[in-house]
């Protein structure tokens, strides 16, 4: 059968399906708010999508271009202001949160803000916004990711956004909230939760062609695999087709 979407499309439809009508959802720059569009328009009309600037439940017709963009507000619940937001995820009243990262660690941690040394980097990333927020208030935390070696790495450079920082306890150590921390990793090859043990991450489902040798070839440290492997479904043709005519008509991100 010949595929017919992106990479980049699976992995918002698979996003998507992460987001449960009703919940209220941190949601970050890039897939993760053409995911909570999708989500709307086809199985979560009552989703919440939180952005940092303030705007709360909004309806989001049209895609935003950023988390302050005014179309974070049409038609909001609330329009507020960064502090006010991050009060509400401090007092537990957000969720899930939706990020995407440079760098993920074994354990969850986000790299959003540097490749290579903080004084001296390769490259210097758009830094964390509210994205260090989202991952120690949030209840769980969605990692959204493509998936390949420079991406998944044993050590990352930054850590901007906490997972499970170096393993079990280590959140309740450094004062984070008992019971907050990763819950899902999504990418272009599959999707992985974290062992309630060792905390580490596990696959749980491989995308549609994907073997576990893929996945392990492309990340730079040890998996550890379900004891039984599901397959995703691909995207829908109607998911297919509201994403490419309502939620990104102009192609932005495909």
């Amino acid at each position: 059968m010949t595929q017919n979407y992106s990479p980049s499309e699976l992995l918002i439809c698979l996003s998507s399906r992460a987001m449960q009508d009703g919940a209220t959802a941190f949601i970050g720059t890039g897939i993760p708010m053409l995911a909570a569009s999708l989500a709307q328009k086809m199985h979560a009309p009552t989703l919440i999508p939180v952005f940092e600037f303030g705007g709360t439940g909004a309806i989001l017709e049209k895609l935003p271009l950023a988390v302050g963009d005014m179309r974070t507000f049409n038609k909001a619940t609330v329009a507020s202001g960064i502090c006010d937001i991050m009060e509400t995820a401090q007092r537990g009243f957000i969720e899930y949160g939706f990020l995407g990262g440079a760098q993920i660690d074994p354990y969850g941690n986000l790299n959003s803000t540097n490749i290579g040394t903080h004084d001296a980097p390769k490259v210097r990333l758009p830094g964390s916004g509210g994205g260090n927020d989202v991952g120690s208030l949030c209840w769980q935390l969605i990692a959204i990711m493509r998936h390949d070696k420079r991406r998944f790495l044993e050590k990352i450079d930054f850590i901007t956004t906490p997972g499970f920082l170096s393993g079990p306890g280590a959140r309740e150590k450094a004062g984070l909230p008992a019971g907050t921390g990763p819950y899902r990793v999504v990418t272009n090859l599959c999707v992985m939760c974290f062992d309630d043990e060792t905390k580490r991450m596990k696959v749980l489902s491989l995308n549609p062609g994907v073997t576990i040798e893929k996945v392990r070839e492309n990340t730079g440290f040890e998996l550890l695999v379900a004891d039984v492997l599901d397959t995703n479904d691909p995207p829908t043709d109607e998911e297919l087709r509201i994403l490419r005519e309502d939620v990104d008509p102009d192609g932005l991100y495909r």
